[in-house]
């Protein structure tokens, strides 16, 4: 347990699932260590995910709502730091804040800040003098990939964060159980993750037709969804279930590359355009597809011809380093 009971404050706004999967990781391990947690979100998804309960009973989560404009998105995050004075505030991402609202909101935080670190597009940095910014935190966590300033003298490196420690998944049996496939089938299993953009969302249910009418009677597809969605599977978090999985098709976000690495379940995902990720440079070329037939193709081989390598069973999970580091800060 924590040496003293801490209240921290996590800021994770921003568009699809990614950054509120890292808050929700270092959340649940600080509350398993005694400090009180409140995590703002705004994520489209929050609504429908039991986060109160999955975080433990130390953890508050704020839901913005994702359809809010910038002023009332910005007024909601002036609200939530005035409410009280945190012994911490933790950052994702965005030194400046998603609408730039941190850079006036900061100075009125008298708690250390942590910035969680990751790999940004240069345009954004140069653009908005990101270098300033990172200057206003007392320490920078870089979550097991580079990033600008993963070496700024205040910067501490981990290994990648992930929502759940290697023995908290599902066996091969029970995440394929769970995932609605009978016992005595032992159908190869391609998984297709439905989060993202609601655009994105609709394709993978697009490629799961497209893949059972290619697979059918050779092996199962399913569409995997956060939360409830017509045709969708709903299992979260995903990390669970993935022993299970043969193949795992999704874009290349932080959250889906380092879960697929870490169990070593085969990866064939997209390079989804952001305004600040750079998600073709974090997928390897073996994993990387440009359209609906390359992804075919890479699927149809991994799943039926080529026999990959043992799966790890165990991995080092960055997020309890991350919180210790902070607590060293937030003393």
């Amino acid at each position: 347990m924590a040496a003293r009971r801490r209240h921290w404050r996590l800021y994770a706004l921003g568009g699809g699932l990614g950054h509120l999967t890292r808050a929700a990781a270092l959340a649940r391990v600080a509350v398993a260590r005694g400090h009180a947690v409140d995590l703002l979100t705004n994520s489209p998804f929050a609504p429908g995910l039991p986060l109160e309960s999955w975080l433990g009973s130390g953890a508050t989560v704020h839901r913005v709502d994702a359809r809010l404009d910038k002023a009332a998105t910005v007024a909601a995050v002036g609200a939530w730091l005035a409410e009280s004075t945190p012994d911490v505030l933790v950052v994702d991402t965005f030194p400046r804040g998603l609408a730039g609202e941190l850079v006036t909101l900061l100075p009125t935080v008298r708690a250390p800040r942590v910035l969680v670190h990751r790999d940004l597009n240069p345009v954004y940095v140069e653009r908005f003098d990101v270098a300033r910014a990172v200057d206003a935190f007392d320490l920078l966590v870089v979550p097991g990939e580079d990033a600008p300033f993963a070496h700024h003298p205040r910067a501490v490196r981990t290994a990648p964060w992930l929502l759940l420690d290697a023995d908290a998944l599902l066996s091969q049996v029970e995440a394929r159980r769970r995932l609605g496939l009978d016992d005595g089938d032992s159908s190869p299993l391609a998984v297709v993750m439905g989060c993202g953009r609601p655009e994105e969302v609709a394709e993978a249910g697009e490629t799961v037709a497209r893949l059972r009418a290619l697979l059918a009677g050779r092996a199962a597809v399913l569409w995997l969804v956060p939360t409830p969605h017509e045709g969708g599977r709903t299992v979260w978090p995903a990390l669970e279930v993935l022993r299970g999985v043969d193949v795992l098709v999704g874009a290349g976000g932080y959250n889906t590359v380092q879960e697929a690495r870490a169990t070593g379940t085969p990866l064939v995902a997209w390079a989804r355009p952001r305004l600040y990720d750079r998600q073709a440079l974090r997928l390897r070329e073996e994993e990387r597809v440009g359209d609906a037939a390359e992804l075919e193709a890479k699927v149809t081989s991994l799943l039926l011809h080529q026999a990959g390598p043992a799966r790890p069973s165990a991995w080092v999970n960055g997020v309890h380093a991350a919180v210790e580091a902070i607590e060293r800060v937030a003393r």
